[in-house]
């Protein structure tokens, strides 16, 4: 999987004046309009950045928080129902910036409050999560939709040439093409495997998958539907969000079950990671939200956002170290081992802010934390940009020990703030942190090992001048989206060839 990135960025001079790319990027969430979680970041950021060389549209449903907006929306569009999937009409939104976003326009399907994929949901509604019951028929209508419109049959005066689409939800877009054997070059990019998209077998034919497809090596997966490998087996090429975890999903450890499945993807060099990054409005120096600006070379605006911290989350005047989590509370963040720490870190003189969303019981247990040490650790259900950019700027270090970590974006946000990164040697917080120089890793998913890692980071906060290198150093080690420009460039002209050959062969 190096190998097929190197082949991605070798010769990464890339040329503005060659012909672009029209390219339909599906997604579930976006930031403008509604987030869950990284996605809704990536879905928001990644299409901007490449629109810089691509003609790049959106695609997703429209949701209640669309509707209800300040987003013009223009009817656009139509396509037409399949099996049990109802007829919709396509509304055009053009962000301010010139981004144009195609929406699904069904209320029956969309038109909710909840997050976009159930009510209160703590996940990604995928069948192993609780989502709304019908998820199966909303996400495939997205996915039917995106097909519809790479063959120019919904209508629009504008036809892509190939399909960016993101995690299981739009697992089944390719299909599609499939089984109607006109293919067209789709890029899969797995975001998180652990949400695989598994409905009864019995949803087939309401979903118009033909029962021959249900089989090991089409969308079949342990006796159900899986609409994860459905996007894995039909794309023409599958990416996943860091080269460690490209790696890590090969693995039964990390596989998912699909780890047979990858590795013939990766045999075939079908299959490898493109890191993601983070936008400009990163930077200490100018975002609006902060209490005060700051640099590596005037540290006092990160302590003004410190003050405004403890502050706003009723903590006590402090000079120990200033700990966060910015997450979603589930099991996958390891937020049972930052709860067992929680003690050994507040003894220490270290304070704690939780913030996120997610699992009921890890929630209560946030706020038993927070009742039983007043001053010293403060939960905060729920999400709020603002503060969460107060909190990457005000905190000493974040706390991330995920059990498996695709990319991650915190950890950058966290850096580029100034803030540590304490986390599990896993994925792309493997390849994002720099273990004593940009931040802190542990081995093992232990207590122990965690403890260790975090003790380091107590010694080097008691060590100003090693402390402040670290920060500078993390400060500056940058994960921008203009480095994915090259790689996705290279990928979808990959896949555009494979898709011309496949085409002549048949």
């Amino acid at each position: 999987m190096d190998s097929a990135l190197g082949r991605l960025t070798q010769g990464a001079s890339f040329n503005a004046e060659h012909p672009s790319h029209s390219v339909l990027f599906v997604t579930t969430e976006m930031s403008d309009f509604i987030k869950v979680g990284g996605l809704g970041d990536v879905s928001s950021a990644l299409p901007r950045a490449l629109a810089a060389h691509h003609d790049v549209r959106v695609l997703m449903p429209a949701y209640r928080e669309m509707l209800t907006g300040d987003h013009a929306i223009t009817p656009v569009g139509r396509v037409k129902a399949y099996a049990d999937l109802p007829a919709c009409d396509i509304g055009r939104i053009t962000c301010r910036d010139g981004l144009i976003v195609y929406v699904l326009l069904c209320d029956a399907l969309y038109n909710r409050e909840g997050t976009p994929y159930g009510r209160g949901s703590s996940g990604y509604g995928d069948g192993q999560d609780a989502g709304w019951a019908d998820n199966d028929v909303r996400f495939a209508r997205l996915s039917r939709a995106a097909a519809d419109i790479v063959q120019g049959k919904a209508g629009l005066d504008w036809q892509p040439a190939l399909l960016h689409l993101n995690d299981w939800a739009c697992g089944l877009a390719p299909a599609y093409l499939h089984f109607e054997a006109t293919p067209a070059p789709c890029i899969f990019t797995i975001h998180n495997l652990a949400y695989q998209g598994l409905f009864p077998a019995s949803r087939l034919a309401p979903l118009g998958i033909p029962h021959e497809a249900f089989h090991i090596d089409g969308v079949e997966y342990y006796g159900e539907l899986s609409f994860m490998k459905a996007g894995i087996n039909y794309a023409t090429q599958v990416t996943t969000v860091s080269a460690t975890y490209a790696q890590e999903i090969t693995t039964p450890r990390f596989g998912c079950g699909l780890d047979g499945l990858l590795r013939r993807k990766a045999d075939q060099g079908r299959l490898c990671g493109i890191p993601n990054g983070i936008d400009d409005s990163w930077d200490p120096r100018t975002d609006s939200h902060l209490i005060q600006a700051f640099s590596s070379n005037d540290w006092r605006g990160k302590q003004a956002n410190a003050d405004y911290v403890r502050r706003r989350y009723g903590l006590a005047p402090s000079a120990g170290p200033l700990f966060v989590v910015i997450s979603r509370l589930v099991h996958q963040k390891g937020l049972d081992l930052t709860i067992e720490a929680t003690r050994a870190i507040v003894e220490a003189g270290g304070q704690i802010v939780f913030m996120g969303s997610g699992e009921h019981h890890v929630e209560q247990a946030l706020k038993a934390l927070a009742r039983r040490s007043p001053g010293s650790v403060a939960a905060y259900i729920g999400f709020d940009e603002y503060q969460a950019r107060c909190l990457f700027a005000g905190s000493d270090f974040l706390l991330m020990p995920s059990r498996f970590e695709p990319c991650g974006l915190s950890q950058m946000y966290a850096q580029r703030f100034g803030s540590l990164p304490i986390a599990h040697r896993t994925g792309g917080l493997a390849d994002t942190i720099e273990d004593g120089v940009t931040g802190f890793l542990f081995d093992d998913m232990q207590l122990a090992s965690y403890m260790r890692a975090i003790q380091r980071a107590f010694a080097v906060h008691r060590s100003t001048d090693l402390f402040n290198a670290m920060r500078g150093a993390a400060m500056t080690g940058r994960y921008h989206w203009r480095q994915s420009i090259v790689p996705y460039a290279r990928l979808y002209q990959q896949a555009l060839d494979a898709e011309a050959v496949a085409a002549v062969r048949a």
